[in-house]
């Protein structure tokens, strides 16, 4: 069986495209051994054929695809066939005798479609080139053996709900590996598999389009097409592969809106303010997004009145709200009609119209206790000033409009009235003034006058009071006052209302104020001054409302012993005029009197000084000389300047004083230094030691002969707590032990027991080493009471002064002795 096989390919390969190739042989002349000039050739020595090698194709043996000879060889067998290239020794094999090709594995033409391999004859012996080499191909016949696949799948698509017969929704592509140019093997047709009869597809280009028109999306919104591709021109043996298609409808805005009922009824309450919502309303549209945004309008005109609808912010409902307020007494109902409207309207969906709708709306007010009305607003009443208390003002006036003869109480609230200027007659509503008024300290009185039903009022000393009319068997909560700002703590569900009322009164002037000048003036007047000089101009101020604007009459000193004299500007001033006989200087400065009255009625009138200097002045008119406090003024020498001066004064005076003072407590605090104890002050020694060389600092022979230290001295230790009145001679150092230890310990003694240096503890270093350290502590704290052992005589506590007088007592009495 292998064998015919063999001979099948074998047979294909030699007939698949015969061709020869024409090549020059002049280089090849004289290879073989025959001297001359070169020969060329018509003709190619080759005969072979291009080859062919199915893929996929896996035998016991390698497989024969075919031979390569060429006419040099003779059958001698001196000829030697090799191959190079592409695959050659591993993927292809030659025989080098006959030229026999053989494939020694399964090839794949989608990983490999030919090979170009390069192929000679050469002398067996020498390995020298017969022929030149020759390039030939062998190619991987394809055959079926790979499935169509969709590299993009699965797919997604959109398309419009409503869309015609036909419309393109998407395009699906199935790619095949086998070779396209031999065979069916890649030629690919698509179906549907799944989605019919919604959906078709193309079976050359595999686009999707509708099958059946008017799909709805508020029906069915999404669907599943399976499409299927197979090669082999969609014939029995073909392989085949699948994807899924997901195609959603988008929606368009093909279907109107719809009221699901057709009335409405709501109820609001009469105190409902402008803006207070009623009801929503909802046109039910099952288009989505810009498709379902409606529009809602009233189409009666009392309803438009009262009433006002808009969108809320999702565009789908209504939303009903008060536009004015409303009155149960007046109106107790309202019908009107509401439409509803799509606000983006498709023109290719207008057949399927209109795309609106209309309600019938009814709306019931509900009535509700209300607080008095006040006749007006606003009131504005005015009162003459310095009127005595209990003036009538003006009356309020208000009334409950849910029943009329329900009595009405009144009251100020107090934080409007904090002097109590002001009371209300409670029934009535009369305001009267409660003490005299002066318009100069206040022109305008605000009110907040309230009004309650049920006689509830507000009183300053009691609060919230209860009708006088009703009888009260339970105390009763004070009433509910609106709005908001009023006193709080009252039941929502009490039946009594309050309102209130701004109140503003205004203060009349009268003439209760005389004309006063409008500073005080102080000037002066040379003395070189001519008559008729004018000295100052001189102003009135009338603090009354008429008064500032009517005429001020001024009248100076009169008789021929004036020493100035005064003219009505009348213009509310007046000028101080030097007379023809000029004041005589002196000391005291001229005191003007001058009378100011008004014009009005009663007329008013008041008299007020002017001081007048008479000075010195140098001839371009500055002041030379003047009293003090003409001389003052004209110096321009201010009170201010002389505060800053004194001032200045007083800060040296500070400085220098201070200065003094901590010299003064510097020097206290030496003195009190050099005076204390020494015990308490740090010497420090800066000297430094020149070592073990330097023998002129001590005196070494005195450590090294031991018999050189001195008895201590008889009698009681010298005092460590004072200074030393005299400095005690040093003894004679009577010959002591040999033994430098005890040397230590005499030094150590006389160095505790001596008045002429410092008396504290110091350290002392000695350069010896004893024997066994035999000299116990060098510590000089123990060394006045003991040395070596040996107790020494007790330090006397009455040498040491009154401050130990009391521990002399206690420790320095002698202890009884031992029975």
């Amino acid at each position: 069986m292998w064998g015919l096989v063999r001979l099948l390919l074998a047979w294909l390969g030699g007939w698949g495209c015969m061709g020869r190739l024409a090549a020059p042989a002049r280089a090849w002349a004289g290879s073989r051994g025959h001297p001359g000039p070169a020969l060329l050739r018509t003709r190619r020595s080759w005969v072979w054929n291009q080859f062919f090698v199915i893929e996929e194709y896996a035998g016991p043996e390698p497989v024969l695809i075919g031979k390569l000879h060429s006419d040099v060889d003779r059958g001698e067998g001196r000829t030697k066939y090799l191959l190079t290239g592409e695959g050659a020794g591993t993927v292809f094999v030659i025989d080098e005798a006959t030229g026999n090709i053989h494939v020694t594995k399964s090839l794949d033409r989608e990983e490999k479609a030919q090979y170009v391999l390069l192929a000679q004859a050469v002398d067996r012996a020498s390995n020298r080139p017969l022929e030149p080499p020759s390039e030939f191909i062998i190619k991987v016949q394809d055959i079926n053996d790979n499935p169509p696949i969709f590299p993009l799948g699965p797919y997604h698509a959109t398309v419009p709900e409503m869309s015609n017969v036909g419309t393109s929704v998407i395009q699906v592509t199935a790619h095949d590996a086998d070779d396209p140019s031999y065979g069916n093997s890649a030629k690919l047709v698509y179906t549907v598999l799944d989605g019919l009869p919604f959906f078709s597809v193309d079976p050359q280009t595999g686009v999707v389009r509708t099958a059946i028109p008017n799909m709805d999306r508020e029906t069915q919104e999404e669907f599943l097409v399976v499409i299927q591709a197979k090669d082999m021109g969609g014939h029995m043996g073909g392989l085949s592969g699948s994807t899924t298609v997901t195609v959603t409808l988008s929606d368009v805005n093909d279907n109107p809106p719809k009221f699901p009922q057709s009335l409405y009824q709501f109820s609001v309450v009469e105190t409902a303010g402008p803006g207070t919502l009623v009801g929503r309303l909802r046109a039910q549209d099952p288009d989505l997004g810009d498709n379902a945004l409606m529009a809602y309008s009233i189409l009666d005109g009392e309803g438009s009145e009262a009433f006002s609808i808009s969108t809320d912010s999702q565009g789908r409902d209504g939303l009903l709200t008060v536009r004015k307020p409303l009155d149960f007494e007046s109106r107790r109902s309202y019908a009107f009609r509401v439409e509803a409207t799509n606000t983006l309207i498709d023109p290719a969906y207008l057949r399927r119209g209109p795309f609106k709708d209309v309600a019938s709306v009814r709306v019931v007010v509900q009535d509700a206790p209300e607080p008095p009305a006040f006749t007006q607003a606003a009131y504005h009443l005015t009162v003459p000033e310095n009127k005595a208390p209990g003036t009538l003002v003006g009356q309020i006036s208000a009334a409950d409009l849910d029943s009329p003869a329900s009595p009405i109480r009144y009251s100020i609230l107090p934080h409007s009235d904090p002097e109590r200027c002001f009371s209300i007659q409670p029934e009535e509503g009369t305001i009267h003034t409660a003490a005299p008024l002066d318009r100069e300290a206040r022109v305008w009185h605000n009110l907040t006058v309230l009004a309650t039903e049920l006689g509830w009022s507000w009183e300053p000393e009691r609060g919230w009071v209860p009708p006088l009319v009703a009888k009260w068997s339970t105390p009763t909560a004070p009433p509910q006052i609106s709005p908001v700002g009023s006193p709080v703590g009252i039941p929502q569900d009490s039946s009594a209302q309050a309102s209130r009322v701004q109140v503003t009164i205004q203060t009349l002037d009268e003439n209760d104020n005389a004309p006063q000048l409008a500073e005080p003036y102080d000037t002066f007047v040379c003395d070189s001054a001519a008559p008729g000089q004018l000295i100052q101009v001189i102003r009135a101020l009338d603090r009354d409302e008429v008064g500032n604007s009517s005429h001020v009459s001024f009248q100076g000193p009169l008789g021929p012993d004036a020493n100035f004299t005064v003219r009505d500007n009348r213009d509310g001033s007046a000028s101080l005029l030097l007379p023809s006989r000029p004041a005589p200087p002196r000391q005291a400065p001229y005191l003007v009197p001058i009378e100011l009255w008004d014009w009005g009625q009663p007329a008013l009138s008041s008299t007020a000084t002017v001081t007048v200097s008479v000075c010195r002045c140098q001839p371009d008119g500055s002041v030379a000389s003047c009293w003090p406090e003409a001389h003052l003024s004209a110096a321009g020498l201010s009170t201010g300047a002389l505060l800053a001066i004194i001032t200045c004064v007083g800060a040296l005076l500070a400085l220098v004083v201070l200065f003094v003072a901590l010299r003064r407590q510097k020097q206290e605090a030496l003195m009190v230094l050099e005076e204390e104890d020494v015990r308490e002050n740090i010497i420090t020694y800066d000297d430094e030691g020149g070592g073990e060389e330097d023998t002129e600092a001590f005196d070494i022979t005195a450590l090294q002969n031991p018999d050189g230290a001195a008895p201590q001295a008889p009698g009681p230790p010298a005092r460590r707590d004072v200074l030393p009145r005299a400095r005690v001679s040093r003894q004679p150092r009577p010959p002591g032990p040999a033994d430098v230890a005890q040397l230590l310990v005499l030094r150590l003694r006389e160095a505790d027991e001596d008045p002429s240096v410092p008396p504290y503890d110091s350290v002392q270093v000695y350069g010896y080493e004893g024997r066994g350290s035999s000299c116990g502590s060098l510590s000089s704290l123990g060394s006045g009471s003991e040395a070596g052992g040996v107790p020494g005589p007790a330090e006397p506590l009455d040498d040491w002064g009154p401050l130990f007088r009391t521990l002399a007592e206690l420790y320095g009495a002698k202890e009884p002795p031992a029975p």
